[in-house]
């Protein structure tokens, strides 16, 4: 396979700092994915045609040490039929699940299904990189060891609380569509939600889960999945009992041309950026409570300002941008050049340009070196190119050496048919009655499934380096939900010093596993 479209394209790495026109794929938000032109809803089958209607499992048994107790499991990686309302079978649906051994008497343990987003990222990421009982080593930020890559017992795992089934989007991974469906059919924000009810509706059945305690995590885009499944999945009779958000993005109106709300959501990650990069002068010693003065700024002063619009004075618009250059490290002029507004892609370029670097967009920690100097876009997300190769070596040994899976089909760690304009952002929110938003807010699906479910328990985690979706975006979105206050109780937050796939970075790992075990723990308990 072609390495280069494997890794994101300098274009992509800007397109979340930019305005989204109203039809207007979202950038990725894993690793891998190649920007696609806009193109006729079609694919070329691959080896589509050679997917089954045929559920299929193959088990292998499996052992994990987490916290000095040995945790015996099966790893299942098969397929589920999703079939439509007419019971005509239109996708073959890949998982693995990961089921730890009960003991005699031993009540339903919890359930969690999770992915990543893209759209059209697989959730191989997920998989190898974060709470399964094998993930892949990463050393620290920067450009990986070449092969061969350590995919090892991960102690870190969740499974001692809750058993794990990791499920690819259709199109990606091993999921395909079957029988007379294509894949333009899945590909949109209802179409994918739908397809994923479906799946998960599947498995229970399969596997006699209906009564286990519930949960989904979704990562990027599986955070706007995630918030719009949870509502179509108790609409449908499944009741969840938590949400986990991992790098949120639920809402995309807010990021049209003509509104300001994207630089006011970055600027507190710029903040951090400078701050772990040192290009603050009077640099504070921690993050917190830095980035809460910073949030203050942000949504006060500096919201007021761009209100303004050409009624700023010159006065005003200078003590911006000097409190602004203080913030992010960036000089008064470069900022006043900038009409105030400084966009990912410059911001990522910009910063550390005296030291002919650049820094990630999904991981601002990772940095770059370009051959143009002078421009304005990196020609290359540092992190992405850092992390792809290790992740996809990981899964296709790990898939299909270790667990052995036999399958005529390819693992597409994302699929490209899915990019470019090909993606459907409408959506049809609760009880639109048919009226459909041009760009999705699930945030609204989401406030929904809690105000008619008020046990329904959200934790929202971000990384304060993830430039992909900011975590101050993520607050916003959910801060701004219509759920009364008592409610808000059930929303809580949690912050790592990492990028957008919190997980990689070692020194967070298991503070991040611990705050998932401790939310499972409590929403069963009723806390």
């Amino acid at each position: 396979m072609n390495a280069k479209r494997l890794l994101l394209s300098s274009v992509l790495a800007a397109t979340m700092a930019m305005p989204l026109a109203a039809q207007q794929a979202p950038a990725p938000d894993e690793p891998g994915k190649k920007e696609a032109p806009p193109k006729a809803a079609s694919e070329k089958p691959g080896d589509t045609a050679l997917a089954s209607a045929v559920e299929d499992s193959q088990p292998r048994h499996g052992q994990v040490t987490v916290k000095g107790k040995v945790v015996t499991y099966t790893a299942i990686p098969g397929t589920l039929t999703i079939r439509s309302d007419e019971g005509e079978a239109i996708a073959s649906m890949f998982y693995v699940a990961y089921i730890a051994d009960r003991a005699k008497g031993e009540g339903q343990r919890p359930i969690t299904f999770v992915y990543n987003g893209g759209p059209g990222s697989s959730s191989m990421w997920m998989h190898m990189g974060s709470i399964a009982p094998v993930h892949v080593e990463t050393p620290r930020p920067g450009a990986q060891p070449n092969p061969p890559y350590r995919v090892v017992e991960n102690h870190d795992t969740i499974l001692d609380h809750t058993d794990i089934v990791f499920l690819d989007a259709i199109g990606t991974g091993l999921s395909r569509p079957i029988g007379k469906s294509k894949g333009p059919e899945f590909y949109g924000v209802d179409q994918d939600i739908d397809a994923f009810a479906r799946g998960i509706m599947r498995f229970l059945s399969k596997y006699d889960r209906w009564n286990s305690p519930k949960f989904l995590l979704g990562e990027s885009y599986g955070t706007l999945r995630s918030a719009g499944l949870v509502y179509k999945l108790q609409d449908r009779g499944v009741q969840m009992n938590g949400v986990m958000l991992l790098s949120s993005i639920l809402n995309y109106g807010v990021r049209q041309p003509g509104y300001d709300q994207i630089n006011i959501t970055y600027l507190p990650s710029y903040a951090a950026d400078a701050w772990y990069h040192n290009k603050l002068q009077n640099r504070p010693a921690t993050l917190e409570p830095f980035l809460t003065q910073v949030r203050e700024w942000a949504r006060g002063p500096y919201s007021a300002a761009l209100q303004k619009g050409a009624d700023l004075s010159a006065d005003e618009r200078n003590a911006i941008a000097q409190q602004m250059s203080a913030y992010t490290g960036l000089s008064v002029p470069y900022i006043l050049k900038s009409d105030l507004r400084v966009d990912l892609s410059r911001f990522r370029k910009e910063l550390l340009r005296d030291q002919g670097k650049t820094i990630g967009r999904l991981d601002a920690r990772f940095t770059g070196l370009d051959a143009d100097d002078i421009s304005d876009t990196p020609e290359y997300d540092p992190a992405d190119r850092s992390l792809s190769g290790p992740y996809i070596a990981a899964l296709n040994s790990y898939l299909f050496g270790t667990l052995g899976y036999k399958t005529p089909l390819s693992y597409r760690p994302t699929y490209y048919a899915i990019g470019g304009g090909n993606w459907d952002q409408k959506h049809t929110p609760p009880g639109g009655r048919g009226f459909k938003m041009a760009l999705a807010d699930t945030a609204i699906d989401l406030a929904q499934a809690m105000r008619e479910n008020p046990n329904l328990k959200v934790m929202q985690l971000s990384g304060y380096y993830d430039m992909a979706t900011p975590f101050f975006g993520a607050e916003f979105d959910l801060k701004h939900m219509s759920i009364p206050p008592e409610l808000r109780r059930n929303v809580s937050f949690k912050y790592y010093e990492s990028g957008h796939m919190v997980y990689v970075n070692p020194d967070v790992r298991a503070q991040f596993v611990r705050d998932i075990d401790d939310f499972i723990e409590a929403v069963r308990s009723g806390g």
